[in-house]
């Protein structure tokens, strides 16, 4: 490392992704003696004890909880509401939740104890922020409005500080300003769909199963809620998003059950409601000299499959795992040859995932019957055949 270097490593970001960044990096033995910064314009507080779970929560896969339960991070995110969920069933509007063209995971059948867990965002972001802080990373709250990279050190300005360093990672999201001024390129566009979330109380215990049934207009998906609630996330048109947001609570909920095929019997609103609209974009490379993306800011993709998240630990998991390496071969962490190897093993993978995610997406909300008809196939395909099953199941699980 330079030694006139103010920060070794500067995390651009501080969401789940970016915070768990600090967190690995700062509690991993090969890394910790590493100096870091992580710039947040406005770092979360952990939510007070009582107050119910917020909107926006994440399904980890057993990778990711694994990551965050090796930091230390875990207790403070369970004691939030942790819901492990044990089963998952997809299924097309054209049929039903039982019948054998739904695809179903269990996960006794997989020899796992459950198949994920369904977390707080909120709680997720604020324990690894403060597992990151108490192992030593520097927390600096501001806006990045200037970088320069050149070969042998970036320079970042945050307000009024300018820092050298070694490696500026941006995390800071789908438009990241670090990946602007990085002169990053990507492609990406809108979906003709939003997101309607919220949480509601099912009629029937919803018995840790994940559930998502795939309209004409979009999938919806009803996540298990440690509380006994579920969490909605119903994406549609626009148009149909405006219509759920305007309806009564005594409304939205029969529109919510009939659209979930009373799977749960009947749902009843017990939160606020959201919006949100729904893109996807894949950075062009993930890497340059002294700077890399993470995260959404590397990629976004849509939240039918909820690996958002995901894809971004994944990400953690690389990118540390390619910084130990160079520390031990002397090497320059911030060098473009070594992060190079990290741009290609992660893009490669998340532009698998994001046209997968795509074709789904894109098939599931056209409504003719030819497409109905193969998405109603595949589903019944995938649930008979036991090796293309297994497949999918060890992906969803981050194995």
């Amino acid at each position: 490392m330079k030694r006139d270097l103010d920060f070794d490593v500067v995390i651009v970001g501080g969401g789940a992704v970016g915070a768990a960044l600090a967190a690995v990096l700062a509690t991993t033995e090969a890394t910790r003696g590493l100096t870091l910064a992580l710039i947040e314009p406005q770092p979360i507080r952990m939510p007070e004890v009582g107050v119910p779970l917020g909107l926006r929560v994440s399904a980890l896969s057993h990778a990711s909880r694994a990551l965050v339960a090796r930091v230390g991070a875990w207790p403070r995110v369970s004691a939030r509401g942790a819901c492990a969920y044990e089963r998952m069933v997809v299924w097309d509007a054209s049929t039903n939740s039982r019948s054998m063209d739904a695809l179903t995971f269990d996960a006794g059948s997989l020899g796992v104890a459950d198949l994920g867990c369904i977390v707080e965002n909120a709680a997720l972001n604020c324990a690894l922020l403060e597992v990151a802080v108490a192992a030593g990373v520097v927390l600096l709250t501001g806006a990045v409005t200037e970088l320069v990279l050149n070969d042998d050190v970036a320079h970042v300005r945050c307000g009024e500080r300018r820092f050298k360093t070694s490696l500026v990672i941006a995390a800071d999201g789908v438009d990241s300003p670090v990946r602007a001024l990085a002169g990053f390129t990507g492609q990406g566009a809108a979906y003709a769909q939003e997101a309607v979330v919220a949480h509601l109380a099912p009629h029937e215990p919803h018995g840790a199963i994940a559930r998502q049934r795939f309209l004409k207009t979009g999938p919806l998906a009803l996540l298990p809620l440690a509380d006994g609630r579920v969490s909605l996330v119903w994406s549609t048109t626009p148009i149909e998003a405006e219509r759920l947001r305007a309806m009564t609570p005594a409304e939205f909920g029969a529109a919510v059950t009939e659209a979930s095929d009373s799977t749960l019997g009947t749902l009843t609103l017990a939160s606020e409601r959201a919006r949100f609209a729904l893109r996807h974009f894949q950075a062009d490379r993930y890497m340059a000299t002294r700077c890399v993306l993470v995260g959404d800011a590397a990629h976004s993709v849509h939240p039918l499959a909820g690996q958002g998240v995901n894809l971004g630990l994944l990400d953690v998991e690389a990118l540390c795992r390619h910084i130990e390496t160079a520390l031990s071969r002397g090497a320059d962490i911030g060098d473009a040859r070594g992060l190079g190897h990290y741009g290609r093993e992660r893009r490669a993978a998340n532009v698998q995932m994001g046209v997968a995610l795509d074709l789904i997406a894109r098939l599931s909300a056209t409504d003719g019957v030819w497409s109905r008809g193969l998405g109603r196939f595949a589903l019944g395909f995938a649930n008979r055949a036991t090796p293309i099953k297994r497949a999918l199941a060890q992906r969803a699980l981050g194995l």
